[in-house]
């Protein structure tokens, strides 16, 4: 019998379990960044404003202190092989799964390729150069890794953002999928890499098959119910490997339907209400979990948020504000010393007590950003982060 449920019930559920709803008490950092399978930090203000907004009193600072001090989270190559903060603890769950996703033929040309067995040499030599030294930034590791590997490893065959990389460059991300690194404090404004054991020591890699079988629990109970689809676009895994997946859970996932839309959940959550009520306004950073992760699009984004807050379908290159779990508008920040000037542009008329929570929430970024707010209501002409 498959269960039904409503697109109201299924954006309840995952804002409670995002901790949208009802922010965390302090301390709970790991746990918080574990419910959402990580906080996507490519841009690092992006990560301490998604872990800040979901977790009571939280500065930049405490995710900082969490990330380099205390190292209860760790800053790694996480899914879609994006920089996520991820809990500390999960990371050989999280290695142990990434590594096991297929990846797509390489885009590129056959003469700056690299096979399995040079693929491998890179993946040990990285691990090797970040072992017990300072760690050392990508051009220092970029050294290290020639200097064991030999001239093959140096061919400048990779595009980068100004040139062209070395032939090893192409495998950095499987090593960090791999486990043999992760990253280290900057240096300056250059990021660093390390190794793993620093965070854990003893650190190993979780077996493939249970390590999947993890991931899919972690995303249902975050994002569900979804499709074998809809995970497949959140890993940048293929797709019938995903449904082959999801089949390989058996009993422990459940059909059901959303108003119409056939899904999967796990069977612990069928039958978990979780009550809908008029939560509060939310200003989403950049690439923040629970809108990239959240399907369908159309829900999530319905009307005029489609067009002006997704780039192909893609969610999390512009920042959104939500109502209740679905984008109403969007907005841009721009950081001047101690100030950082906020612009909204709301896709619908907000009342009086809209504008309150507008204020409170634009405060509340200003408090975790360790920054003024100054807030103000008009078009948003920024460009999407790409």
């Amino acid at each position: 019998m498959t269960d039904s449920i409503t697109w109201q019930d299924v954006t309840a559920r995952r804002l409670a379990r995002h901790r949208l709803d009802r922010p965390a008490p302090p301390g709970e950092l790991p746990g918080v960044v574990g419910a959402m399978c990580g906080a996507h930090a490519q841009v690092m203000s992006a990560a301490e404003l998604s872990v800040g907004l979901r977790t009571l009193g939280t500065t930049r600072t405490d995710v900082r202190d969490a990330l380099w001090e205390d190292r209860t989270l760790v800053k790694a190559f996480g899914p879609r092989g994006t920089v996520h903060l991820l809990p500390t603890t999960e990371l050989p769950l999280w290695t142990g799964a990434l590594a096991a996703v297929p990846t797509p033929s390489s885009s590129m040309p056959q003469r700056a390729r690299m096979d399995a067995a040079q693929t491998d040499a890179v993946v040990a030599a990285v691990a090797d150069a970040v072992r017990d030294v300072e760690p050392p930034t990508i051009d220092e590791l970029s050294e290290a890794v020639i200097a064991r590997l030999g001239d093959w490893a140096a061919d400048l065959v990779v595009p980068g953002f100004t040139g062209m990389w070395p032939r090893w460059r192409q495998a950095l991300h499987t090593a960090g999928h791999r486990g043999a690194m992760c990253f280290g404090p900057n240096k300056g404004r250059k990021v660093t890499y390390t190794s793993p054991d620093r965070w854990l020591p003893g650190f190993r890699p979780a077996p493939a098959e249970e390590a999947l079988a993890e991931v899919v629990r972690h995303y249902l109970h975050a994002y569900g119910p979804a499709t074998s689809q809809q995970f497949a676009q959140w890993l940048s895994a293929p797709r019938r490997w995903a449904a082959e997946l999801f089949t390989s859970l058996g009993d422990e996932l459940r059909p059901v339907d959303v108003e119409g839309s056939p899904a999967w959940q796990l069977a612990a959550d069928a039958g978990v209400e979780q009550p809908y009520v008029e939560h509060e306004l939310r200003l989403m950073p950049y690439f923040d979990a629970y809108v990239v992760g959240s399907h369908p699009r159309e829900q999530v984004f319905p009307g005029p948020a489609g067009e002006r807050a997704l780039s192909s379908g893609q969610a999390g290159t512009v920042q959104v504000m939500t109502i209740g779990g679905t984008a109403a508008g969007i907005w841009h920040q721009k950081r001047s010393g101690r100030k950082v000037e906020l612009r909204v542009e709301a896709f619908t008329a907000l009342d009086k007590r809209r504008l309150d929570e507008l204020e409170t929430q634009a405060q509340r970024v200003g408090e975790i950003l360790e920054a003024k707010p100054v807030l103000t209501l008009g078009a948003v002409e920024a460009g999407k982060h790409l």
